[in-house]
């Protein structure tokens, strides 16, 4: 280590990237956020934070005060708990349309050789404290991670995981329903879903619960990965169920699950059809995708003109039996580490700071649904779009003698004289 190194480390405390690998942090931190505010002085850290968080109507988010008993919730089960508010200008003809929105990570309760049972309901208790403190703080609506009431065993390829397959208003459903009815609130419920009636068929599907306990309705992922580890596809393919927004008593909500948020057409299909917020339920690991994981969302929220909620879930799960993925890695037990950092993002590039990297965690946000038009009005993204071109390129592209828009130089190919 040369002089500068060693400066640098003296300066941020030594910190060893080993206890990354060891505990999921980062050197040590629950969060990127928490590794700058405790090593850069409060100046540089104001500074740092507005370029890497934006400002929300020109100011840093505002922290929200959450009641005493939420908080002893998070401290008596060593939950993460943070809440932040997103604002919009105030207008002369609309009053606020305030709502206080909120995403919960987990990791599985129990060993994958338990029986299976055992470990859906062991997530069912872990997350009930989680739920009463949203439900003590006020959340009108609340989101569950991918597939939360299961670990998610998609890399194995084996099919006693489907075991863990409900309907529609099975086990899970009515597990949240109570809450629905007991705190007045929506809850998104992401699933393994057993289609009883198609041939007892799965699908991996978001059920929307309404505040009232009723179910409004279900998404079913749209794009289902093929990459490294996530072998999907052995147990479901792309759902059937479109771009719905759901009209819920608090505003027009979407779930672009997991992997669709890669896809830049799928965030725009809910925008499209008057999402004001779009959840993004996932499970994804840091070794793919971490670098990825703080620009997709704020990118979909920012062209879309809506608020985003992104849950990860947390923890490393080790499997009973070692699996490959034809990628030429050795065979392994586990898919690597979930590594959370559940975040909102608005439509004016603000976002949140994450929630821990390896801790449970509930991140609660109020957002004034106001500033979803603002936003609209000020950059007309809808406005100045051009979707009669896109319509034209995407028809003749799905067309078996399409040919790409290329214009090659004359002189590329010709030989010099």
């Amino acid at each position: 280590m040369d002089n500068i190194e060693e400066e640098i480390a003296a300066q941020n405390g030594n910190l060893e990237e080993s206890s990354s690998e060891k505990d999921g942090s980062i050197c040590g931190y629950e969060s990127l956020h928490h590794l700058l505010s405790v090593n850069l002085k409060p100046h540089l850290y104001k500074e740092v934070s507005r370029l890497l968080i934006g400002l929300n109507c020109g100011k840093p988010l505002e922290l929200i005060a959450l009641p005493e008993s939420a908080k002893a919730l998070s401290s008596k089960h060593d939950f993460d708990l943070q809440a932040f508010s997103f604002d919009a200008d105030k207008e002369l003809v609309r009053e606020p349309r305030v709502v206080r929105v909120g995403l919960i990570q987990n990791s599985v309760a129990l060993p994958t050789t338990a029986p299976l049972l055992d470990q859906k309901r062991a997530i069912f208790q872990k997350l009930k404290p989680i739920i009463d403190s949203a439900g003590a703080s006020g959340v009108n609506i609340l989101c569950l991670q991918e597939a939360w009431m299961m670990p998610f065993a998609f890399c194995t390829r084996e099919k006693r995981w489907c075991e863990f397959a409900e309907p529609v208003d099975g086990e899970s459903t009515q597990f949240l329903q109570e809450y629905a009815r007991k705190y007045n609130m929506v809850i998104i419920n992401p699933i393994l879903e057993r289609d009883v009636n198609h041939g007892e068929t799965l699908w991996n599907t978001a059920i929307i619960i309404g505040n009232r306990g009723n179910i409004i309705g279900k998404h079913r992922k749209n794009h289902i990965p093929r990459v490294g580890d996530f072998n999907e596809s052995t147990y479901y393919m792309e759902g059937n169920t479109g771009h719905p927004v759901f009209e819920t008593a608090y505003g027009k909500i979407a779930v672009n699950i997991c992997y669709g948020r890669h896809h830049p057409l799928n965030w725009l299909a809910f925008g499209l059809n008057g999402a004001e917020i779009v959840f993004n339920p996932s499970a994804t690991v840091g070794e793919l995708s971490e670098p990825m994981w703080p620009i997709e969302a704020r990118n979909a929220a920012i062209a879309n003109s809506y608020f985003v909620g992104s849950i990860n879930r947390v923890g490393t799960e080790t499997f009973p039996n070692p699996f490959t993925s034809g990628d030429g890695k050795p065979q392994h037990a586990d898919f690597g580490h979930f590594y959370g950092s559940s975040h909102f993002s608005a439509p004016d590039a603000s976002c949140t700071p994450s929630l821990s990297r390896y801790k449970d965690g509930l991140l609660i946000s109020e957002m004034d649904l106001n500033l979803c038009r603002q936003l609209k009005d000020k950059w007309g993204f809808r406005m100045t779009a051009r979707y009669e071109l896109y319509a034209d390129m995407l028809a003749r592209y799905l067309k078996p003698d399409f040919e790409p828009q290329v214009i090659s130089d004359p002189l590329l190919h010709k030989k010099s004289l």
